[in-house]
Protein backbone atom coordinates (compact mmCIF):
# COMPACT_ATOMS: atom_id res chain seq x y z
CA UNK A 1 0.00 0.00 0.00
CA UNK A 2 1.43 3.37 -1.01
CA UNK A 3 1.59 6.27 1.42
CA UNK A 4 -1.02 8.14 -0.63
CA UNK A 5 -3.69 5.45 -0.43
CA UNK A 6 -5.03 6.68 2.91
CA UNK A 7 -5.42 10.18 1.41
CA UNK A 8 -6.58 9.92 -2.19
CA UNK A 9 -9.82 8.89 -3.88
CA UNK A 10 -10.80 5.23 -3.92
CA UNK A 11 -10.70 5.16 -7.74
CA UNK A 12 -7.81 3.76 -9.78
CA UNK A 13 -4.53 5.43 -8.83
CA UNK A 14 -2.39 7.21 -11.39
CA UNK A 15 0.43 4.72 -10.86
CA UNK A 16 -1.93 1.80 -11.54
CA UNK A 17 -3.18 3.49 -14.70
CA UNK A 18 0.24 4.17 -16.25
CA UNK A 19 1.42 0.65 -15.42
CA UNK A 20 -1.04 -0.52 -18.11
CA UNK A 21 0.12 1.89 -20.83
CA UNK A 22 1.44 0.41 -24.08
CA UNK A 23 4.50 2.68 -24.05
CA UNK A 24 5.61 2.96 -20.42
CA UNK A 25 6.26 6.32 -18.73
CA UNK A 26 9.65 7.87 -17.93
CA UNK A 27 10.92 7.47 -14.37
CA UNK A 28 9.94 11.02 -13.41
CA UNK A 29 6.24 10.10 -13.72
CA UNK A 30 6.63 7.04 -11.48
CA UNK A 31 7.79 9.17 -8.55
CA UNK A 32 5.45 9.85 -5.64
CA UNK A 33 6.13 12.20 -2.75
CA UNK A 34 3.08 12.72 -0.59
CA UNK A 35 3.01 16.12 1.08
CA UNK A 36 1.48 16.34 4.52
CA UNK A 37 0.91 19.90 5.68
CA UNK A 38 -0.66 21.26 8.85
CA UNK A 39 -2.22 24.01 6.71
CA UNK A 40 -5.94 23.22 6.59
CA UNK A 41 -7.22 26.73 5.93
CA UNK A 42 -6.00 30.10 4.64
CA UNK A 43 -6.92 33.54 5.99
CA UNK A 44 -9.32 35.41 3.72
CA UNK A 45 -7.24 38.57 4.09
CA UNK A 46 -4.42 36.99 2.07
CA UNK A 47 -6.58 37.60 -0.99
CA UNK A 48 -8.34 40.85 -0.06
CA UNK A 49 -5.94 42.99 1.98
CA UNK A 50 -3.77 45.67 0.41
CA UNK A 51 -1.66 45.55 3.57
CA UNK A 52 -0.98 41.85 2.95
CA UNK A 53 -0.14 42.64 -0.67
CA UNK A 54 2.32 45.27 0.58
CA UNK A 55 3.88 42.65 2.86
CA UNK A 56 4.40 40.38 -0.15
CA UNK A 57 6.02 43.30 -1.98
CA UNK A 58 8.40 43.73 0.93
CA UNK A 59 9.20 40.15 1.97
CA UNK A 60 8.31 37.83 -0.92
CA UNK A 61 8.96 39.27 -4.37
CA UNK A 62 12.37 40.82 -3.59
CA UNK A 63 13.57 37.50 -2.13
CA UNK A 64 12.53 34.72 -4.53
CA UNK A 65 13.71 33.38 -7.86
CA UNK A 66 11.07 34.11 -10.50
CA UNK A 67 10.86 33.49 -14.23
CA UNK A 68 11.35 36.74 -16.16
CA UNK A 69 11.46 35.61 -19.80
CA UNK A 70 12.79 33.05 -22.27
CA UNK A 71 16.34 33.31 -23.58
CA UNK A 72 15.04 33.30 -27.15
CA UNK A 73 13.29 36.62 -26.48
CA UNK A 74 16.69 38.34 -26.14
CA UNK A 75 18.90 36.41 -28.60
CA UNK A 76 21.38 39.17 -29.61
CA UNK A 77 23.71 41.37 -27.57
CA UNK A 78 21.73 44.52 -26.74
CA UNK A 79 18.33 42.82 -26.85
CA UNK A 80 16.43 43.55 -23.65
CA UNK A 81 12.97 43.43 -22.13
CA UNK A 82 11.29 44.76 -18.99
CA UNK A 83 10.00 42.36 -16.34
CA UNK A 84 7.59 43.95 -13.85
CA UNK A 85 6.27 42.58 -10.58
CA UNK A 86 4.13 44.94 -8.55
CA UNK A 87 6.07 48.15 -8.04
CA UNK A 88 9.37 46.62 -9.16
CA UNK A 89 10.73 46.89 -12.70
CA UNK A 90 13.73 44.93 -13.95
CA UNK A 91 15.70 45.14 -17.22
CA UNK A 92 16.80 41.74 -18.54
CA UNK A 93 19.46 42.17 -21.21
CA UNK A 94 21.78 40.08 -23.38
CA UNK A 95 25.40 41.23 -22.96
CA UNK A 96 28.71 39.99 -24.37
CA UNK A 97 29.08 37.92 -21.18
CA UNK A 98 25.60 36.42 -21.14
CA UNK A 99 22.26 37.49 -19.70
CA UNK A 100 22.28 40.19 -17.01
CA UNK A 101 19.55 41.96 -15.05
CA UNK A 102 19.34 45.43 -13.46
CA UNK A 103 16.70 47.43 -11.65
CA UNK A 104 15.04 49.66 -14.23
CA UNK A 105 15.82 52.87 -12.36
CA UNK A 106 18.16 55.73 -13.23
CA UNK A 107 20.69 56.36 -10.45
CA UNK A 108 20.37 60.14 -10.90
CA UNK A 109 16.74 61.11 -10.27
CA UNK A 110 14.94 57.77 -10.46
CA UNK A 111 13.25 57.75 -13.87
CA UNK A 112 12.64 54.34 -15.38
CA UNK A 113 15.22 53.79 -18.11
CA UNK A 114 13.20 51.44 -20.34
CA UNK A 115 9.47 51.32 -20.93
CA UNK A 116 9.35 48.34 -23.28
CA UNK A 117 11.40 45.61 -24.91
CA UNK A 118 13.93 46.65 -27.53
CA UNK A 119 17.54 46.71 -28.66
CA UNK A 120 20.19 49.18 -27.52
CA UNK A 121 23.95 49.63 -27.31
CA UNK A 122 23.55 51.26 -23.88
CA UNK A 123 20.86 52.53 -21.53
CA UNK A 124 20.34 56.30 -21.67
CA UNK A 125 17.96 58.05 -19.30
CA UNK A 126 15.43 60.11 -21.30
CA UNK A 127 15.25 62.70 -18.50
CA UNK A 128 18.83 64.06 -18.18
CA UNK A 129 20.91 61.74 -20.35
CA UNK A 130 22.88 59.77 -17.73
CA UNK A 131 23.88 56.49 -19.36
CA UNK A 132 25.06 52.99 -18.53
CA UNK A 133 26.63 50.14 -20.47
CA UNK A 134 24.67 46.92 -20.99
CA UNK A 135 26.51 45.28 -18.08
CA UNK A 136 25.31 48.06 -15.76
CA UNK A 137 28.59 49.94 -15.47
CA UNK A 138 28.49 53.72 -15.79
CA UNK A 139 28.91 55.10 -19.31
CA UNK A 140 28.37 58.84 -18.93
CA UNK A 141 27.24 61.63 -16.61
CA UNK A 142 25.70 64.73 -18.13
CA UNK A 143 27.61 67.82 -16.87
CA UNK A 144 29.92 65.57 -14.92
CA UNK A 145 31.73 68.61 -13.48
CA UNK A 146 28.57 69.30 -11.43
CA UNK A 147 28.61 65.93 -9.63
CA UNK A 148 31.89 65.80 -7.70
CA UNK A 149 30.27 63.48 -5.14
CA UNK A 150 29.76 60.63 -7.62
CA UNK A 151 32.33 57.84 -7.64
CA UNK A 152 32.22 56.46 -11.18
CA UNK A 153 33.44 53.03 -10.04
CA UNK A 154 30.37 52.28 -7.94
CA UNK A 155 27.68 54.36 -9.67
CA UNK A 156 26.36 51.30 -11.49
CA UNK A 157 22.80 50.30 -12.17
CA UNK A 158 21.43 48.43 -9.18
CA UNK A 159 22.12 44.77 -9.98
CA UNK A 160 19.65 41.88 -9.89
CA UNK A 161 20.78 38.26 -9.70
CA UNK A 162 20.15 36.38 -12.92
CA UNK A 163 20.41 32.73 -13.97
CA UNK A 164 19.01 30.37 -16.57
CA UNK A 165 17.53 26.90 -16.73
CA UNK A 166 15.72 25.06 -19.52
CA UNK A 167 15.71 28.12 -21.80
CA UNK A 168 14.07 30.29 -19.11
CA UNK A 169 15.68 33.35 -17.53
CA UNK A 170 15.16 33.78 -13.78
CA UNK A 171 15.83 36.82 -11.63
CA UNK A 172 16.16 37.43 -7.89
CA UNK A 173 16.43 40.92 -6.38
CA UNK A 174 18.21 39.57 -3.30
CA UNK A 175 21.93 39.57 -4.09
CA UNK A 176 22.50 37.26 -1.10
CA UNK A 177 19.84 34.73 -2.11
CA UNK A 178 20.66 31.05 -2.34
CA UNK A 179 21.91 29.95 -5.78
CA UNK A 180 19.17 29.19 -8.24
CA UNK A 181 20.32 25.59 -8.66
CA UNK A 182 19.75 25.04 -4.95
CA UNK A 183 16.36 26.79 -5.09
CA UNK A 184 15.19 24.60 -8.00
CA UNK A 185 16.21 21.38 -6.27
CA UNK A 186 15.33 18.33 -8.37
CA UNK A 187 13.04 20.22 -10.77
CA UNK A 188 15.57 20.20 -13.67
CA UNK A 189 15.96 16.45 -13.22
CA UNK A 190 12.19 16.02 -13.53
CA UNK A 191 12.18 17.96 -16.81
CA UNK A 192 15.38 16.54 -18.33
CA UNK A 193 13.50 13.95 -20.37
CA UNK A 194 11.35 16.68 -22.01
CA UNK A 195 14.20 19.12 -22.84
CA UNK A 196 12.42 22.48 -22.32
CA UNK A 197 15.47 24.29 -23.71
CA UNK A 198 14.54 22.76 -27.08
CA UNK A 199 11.17 24.54 -27.26
CA UNK A 200 10.13 27.85 -28.76
CA UNK A 201 7.36 30.32 -27.89
CA UNK A 202 4.56 29.42 -30.30
CA UNK A 203 2.08 31.64 -28.43
CA UNK A 204 2.17 34.04 -25.47
CA UNK A 205 -1.11 35.50 -24.23
CA UNK A 206 -1.55 37.71 -21.16
CA UNK A 207 -4.81 38.87 -19.63
CA UNK A 208 -5.68 41.24 -16.79
CA UNK A 209 -7.79 39.33 -14.26
CA UNK A 210 -10.24 40.77 -11.73
CA UNK A 211 -8.84 38.84 -8.78
CA UNK A 212 -5.81 38.47 -6.54
CA UNK A 213 -2.82 36.74 -8.17
CA UNK A 214 -2.87 33.87 -5.66
CA UNK A 215 -6.56 33.26 -6.15
CA UNK A 216 -5.98 33.20 -9.90
CA UNK A 217 -3.15 30.67 -9.88
CA UNK A 218 -4.85 28.41 -7.35
CA UNK A 219 -7.62 27.78 -9.88
CA UNK A 220 -4.96 26.03 -12.00
CA UNK A 221 -3.33 24.00 -9.22
CA UNK A 222 -5.94 21.26 -8.82
CA UNK A 223 -8.43 19.15 -10.75
CA UNK A 224 -11.02 19.37 -7.98
CA UNK A 225 -12.89 22.08 -9.91
CA UNK A 226 -13.42 20.00 -13.06
CA UNK A 227 -16.70 18.39 -11.95
CA UNK A 228 -18.57 21.71 -11.96
CA UNK A 229 -16.40 24.00 -14.10
CA UNK A 230 -15.62 21.62 -17.01
CA UNK A 231 -18.37 18.96 -16.89
CA UNK A 232 -18.13 18.36 -20.65
CA UNK A 233 -14.81 16.49 -20.22
CA UNK A 234 -15.76 14.22 -17.29
CA UNK A 235 -16.11 11.20 -19.56
CA UNK A 236 -12.37 11.11 -20.20
CA UNK A 237 -10.61 12.82 -17.30
CA UNK A 238 -9.64 11.17 -14.05
CA UNK A 239 -10.11 14.37 -12.07
CA UNK A 240 -10.45 12.70 -8.68
CA UNK A 241 -7.75 10.16 -9.61
CA UNK A 242 -5.11 12.89 -9.86
CA UNK A 243 -1.80 12.42 -8.08
CA UNK A 244 -0.39 15.30 -6.01
CA UNK A 245 3.23 15.60 -4.87
CA UNK A 246 5.63 18.20 -3.47
CA UNK A 247 9.40 18.50 -3.18
CA UNK A 248 11.25 21.48 -1.70
CA UNK A 249 10.15 24.63 -3.55
CA UNK A 250 8.01 22.89 -6.18
CA UNK A 251 4.87 20.80 -6.34
CA UNK A 252 3.17 18.71 -8.99
CA UNK A 253 -0.23 17.43 -9.98
CA UNK A 254 -0.84 14.74 -12.60
CA UNK A 255 -4.36 14.40 -13.93
CA UNK A 256 -4.88 11.37 -16.19
CA UNK A 257 -6.81 11.58 -19.43
CA UNK A 258 -8.42 8.76 -21.36
CA UNK A 259 -9.97 7.43 -18.15
CA UNK A 260 -13.39 8.39 -16.78
CA UNK A 261 -14.09 10.58 -13.78
CA UNK A 262 -15.02 8.62 -10.64
CA UNK A 263 -17.88 11.10 -10.21
CA UNK A 264 -19.82 9.59 -13.13
CA UNK A 265 -22.66 7.23 -12.23
CA UNK A 266 -22.33 5.33 -15.51
CA UNK A 267 -19.00 4.28 -16.97
CA UNK A 268 -18.67 5.73 -20.49
CA UNK A 269 -17.69 3.58 -23.46
CA UNK A 270 -14.25 3.88 -24.99
CA UNK A 271 -15.86 5.73 -27.92
CA UNK A 272 -17.51 8.23 -25.58
CA UNK A 273 -14.19 8.78 -23.83
CA UNK A 274 -12.40 9.35 -27.11
CA UNK A 275 -14.98 11.88 -28.29
CA UNK A 276 -14.83 13.68 -24.93
CA UNK A 277 -11.04 14.00 -25.22
CA UNK A 278 -11.49 15.58 -28.66
CA UNK A 279 -14.03 18.09 -27.23
CA UNK A 280 -16.18 17.64 -30.35
CA UNK A 281 -19.08 19.86 -31.32
CA UNK A 282 -22.36 18.97 -33.00
CA UNK A 283 -21.26 20.34 -36.37
CA UNK A 284 -17.92 18.46 -36.38
CA UNK A 285 -17.41 15.51 -38.72
CA UNK A 286 -17.85 12.06 -37.14
CA UNK A 287 -15.03 11.00 -34.83
CA UNK A 288 -12.88 7.98 -35.73
CA UNK A 289 -14.06 4.73 -34.21
CA UNK A 290 -12.12 3.14 -31.38
CA UNK A 291 -11.34 -0.47 -32.44
CA UNK A 292 -12.56 -3.20 -30.06
CA UNK A 293 -9.02 -4.32 -29.22
CA UNK A 294 -7.79 -0.91 -28.06
CA UNK A 295 -8.72 1.87 -25.64
CA UNK A 296 -9.44 5.57 -26.05
CA UNK A 297 -6.29 6.37 -24.05
CA UNK A 298 -4.07 4.21 -26.25
CA UNK A 299 -5.65 5.50 -29.46
CA UNK A 300 -5.25 9.11 -28.35
CA UNK A 301 -1.60 8.49 -27.41
CA UNK A 302 -0.82 6.74 -30.71
CA UNK A 303 -2.21 9.63 -32.74
CA UNK A 304 -0.32 12.23 -30.73
CA UNK A 305 2.89 10.19 -30.94
CA UNK A 306 2.65 9.91 -34.72
CA UNK A 307 2.33 13.69 -35.06
CA UNK A 308 5.13 14.46 -32.60
CA UNK A 309 7.76 11.86 -33.52
CA UNK A 310 9.02 13.61 -36.70
CA UNK A 311 9.53 16.81 -34.69
CA UNK A 312 11.41 15.40 -31.68
CA UNK A 313 13.27 12.68 -33.58
CA UNK A 314 12.94 8.93 -33.98
CA UNK A 315 15.41 8.31 -31.15
CA UNK A 316 13.08 9.87 -28.54
CA UNK A 317 10.74 7.48 -26.74
CA UNK A 318 7.32 9.16 -26.41
CA UNK A 319 5.31 7.44 -23.70
CA UNK A 320 1.51 7.31 -23.61
CA UNK A 321 1.45 9.41 -20.44
CA UNK A 322 3.70 12.14 -21.85
CA UNK A 323 1.22 12.92 -24.63
CA UNK A 324 -2.01 12.07 -22.80
CA UNK A 325 -1.93 13.43 -19.27
CA UNK A 326 -1.94 16.87 -17.66
CA UNK A 327 1.34 17.11 -15.74
CA UNK A 328 1.37 20.51 -14.08
CA UNK A 329 4.19 21.72 -11.87
CA UNK A 330 4.40 24.85 -9.73
CA UNK A 331 7.71 26.41 -8.78
CA UNK A 332 7.09 28.73 -5.86
CA UNK A 333 5.82 31.36 -6.01
CA UNK A 334 4.24 31.84 -9.47
CA UNK A 335 5.80 29.73 -12.25
CA UNK A 336 3.77 26.80 -13.65
CA UNK A 337 5.54 24.75 -16.36
CA UNK A 338 3.71 21.66 -17.64
CA UNK A 339 5.56 18.41 -18.12
CA UNK A 340 5.28 15.86 -20.89
CA UNK A 341 4.64 17.22 -24.36
CA UNK A 342 1.84 19.52 -23.31
CA UNK A 343 2.86 23.01 -24.44
CA UNK A 344 1.38 24.97 -21.54
CA UNK A 345 3.37 27.23 -19.21
CA UNK A 346 1.60 29.66 -16.87
CA UNK A 347 2.85 32.69 -14.97
CA UNK A 348 0.75 34.71 -12.51
CA UNK A 349 1.62 38.18 -11.21
CA UNK A 350 0.01 41.06 -9.37
CA UNK A 351 -1.31 43.67 -11.79
CA UNK A 352 0.49 46.95 -11.18
CA UNK A 353 0.50 47.29 -7.39
CA UNK A 354 -3.02 46.08 -6.57
CA UNK A 355 -4.22 43.27 -4.35
CA UNK A 356 -7.45 42.72 -6.31
CA UNK A 357 -6.06 42.53 -9.87
CA UNK A 358 -3.61 40.18 -11.49
CA UNK A 359 -2.01 39.17 -14.77
CA UNK A 360 -2.41 35.62 -16.01
CA UNK A 361 -0.07 34.54 -18.79
CA UNK A 362 -0.18 31.41 -20.91
CA UNK A 363 2.75 30.40 -23.09
CA UNK A 364 2.71 27.61 -25.63
CA UNK A 365 6.23 26.18 -25.69
CA UNK A 366 6.49 23.81 -28.63
CA UNK A 367 9.23 21.49 -29.86
CA UNK A 368 10.59 22.16 -33.33
CA UNK A 369 12.75 20.57 -35.99
CA UNK A 370 15.49 22.50 -37.78
CA UNK A 371 16.04 26.20 -37.18
CA UNK A 372 14.37 27.74 -34.13
CA UNK A 373 11.28 29.73 -35.16
CA UNK A 374 10.93 33.32 -34.02
CA UNK A 375 9.15 33.65 -30.66
CA UNK A 376 5.58 34.87 -30.78
CA UNK A 377 5.10 38.36 -29.31
CA UNK A 378 2.97 38.76 -26.22
CA UNK A 379 -0.72 39.24 -27.02
CA UNK A 380 -2.34 41.38 -24.32
CA UNK A 381 -6.02 40.91 -23.55
CA UNK A 382 -7.78 43.61 -21.57
CA UNK A 383 -9.79 42.86 -18.46
CA UNK A 384 -13.09 42.79 -20.35
CA UNK A 385 -11.82 40.78 -23.34
CA UNK A 386 -12.62 37.05 -23.58
CA UNK A 387 -9.86 34.48 -23.96
CA UNK A 388 -11.44 33.52 -27.28
CA UNK A 389 -10.01 36.78 -28.67
CA UNK A 390 -6.71 34.89 -28.67
CA UNK A 391 -7.30 32.27 -31.41
CA UNK A 392 -3.67 31.15 -31.15
CA UNK A 393 -4.69 29.27 -27.96
CA UNK A 394 -7.14 27.09 -29.89
CA UNK A 395 -9.59 25.05 -27.78
CA UNK A 396 -7.80 26.05 -24.58
CA UNK A 397 -9.24 29.55 -24.94
CA UNK A 398 -12.73 28.10 -24.42
CA UNK A 399 -11.54 26.17 -21.36
CA UNK A 400 -10.02 29.37 -19.93
CA UNK A 401 -13.34 31.10 -20.42
CA UNK A 402 -14.90 28.52 -18.10
CA UNK A 403 -12.06 28.81 -15.57
CA UNK A 404 -12.03 32.56 -15.41
CA UNK A 405 -15.81 32.92 -15.25
CA UNK A 406 -15.57 31.96 -11.58
CA UNK A 407 -12.63 34.09 -10.50
CA UNK A 408 -14.09 37.63 -10.32
CA UNK A 409 -17.01 36.20 -8.38
CA UNK A 410 -14.66 34.47 -5.93
CA UNK A 411 -12.81 37.76 -5.39
CA UNK A 412 -16.09 39.62 -4.77
CA UNK A 413 -17.28 36.83 -2.50
CA UNK A 414 -14.15 36.90 -0.35
CA UNK A 415 -14.26 40.68 -0.07
CA UNK A 416 -17.79 40.37 1.33
CA UNK A 417 -17.20 37.20 3.37
CA UNK A 418 -18.25 37.23 7.02
CA UNK A 419 -15.78 34.52 7.97
CA UNK A 420 -12.02 34.59 8.41
CA UNK A 421 -10.67 31.51 6.61
CA UNK A 422 -11.17 29.43 3.47
CA UNK A 423 -10.99 25.65 3.86
CA UNK A 424 -8.61 23.43 1.87
CA UNK A 425 -9.11 19.80 0.86
CA UNK A 426 -6.68 17.43 2.50
CA UNK A 427 -5.31 15.82 -0.69
CA UNK A 428 -6.78 17.36 -3.82
CA UNK A 429 -5.60 20.85 -2.78
CA UNK A 430 -2.11 19.64 -1.84
CA UNK A 431 -0.42 22.16 -4.14
CA UNK A 432 -2.31 25.07 -2.56
CA UNK A 433 -1.38 23.85 0.93
CA UNK A 434 2.27 23.58 -0.13
CA UNK A 435 2.21 27.07 -1.62
CA UNK A 436 0.75 28.70 1.49
CA UNK A 437 3.19 26.86 3.75
CA UNK A 438 6.11 28.34 1.79
CA UNK A 439 4.44 31.76 1.62
CA UNK A 440 4.11 31.83 5.42
CA UNK A 441 7.81 30.97 5.73
CA UNK A 442 8.77 33.99 3.61
CA UNK A 443 6.39 36.41 5.27
CA UNK A 444 7.00 35.25 8.81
Amino acid sequence: MSEAEDLRSQGISYQELISRDRVPPPRTLTLENVYRSPVASVPVMRYTSQAFHDLEMHKLWPKVWQMACREEEIPEVGDHLVYEIGRYSIIVVRTQDGVRAHHNVCRHRGRRLCERAGHAASFICPFHGFSWHLDGSLRGITSEWDFPQIDRSNFTLTPVRCDTWGGWVFVNMDMDAEPMASYLGDLPEHFAVWKPEGRYIEAHVAKVMSCNWKLCQEAFMEAFHVINTHPQILAAIGDENSQYDAWGNFSRAITPNGTPSPHLRRAPSEQEMFESVMMRHLDDPPAPKVPPETTARAMMAAAARANLQPVVGDDVVISDACVSDSIYYTLFPNFHPWGGYNRIVYRFRPYENRCDKSVMECYYLSPFAGERPQPAPMHWLEEDEPWTNAPELGLLAKVFTQDTFNLPQVQKGLEAAQYDEVMLANYQETKIRHFHTLLADYLG
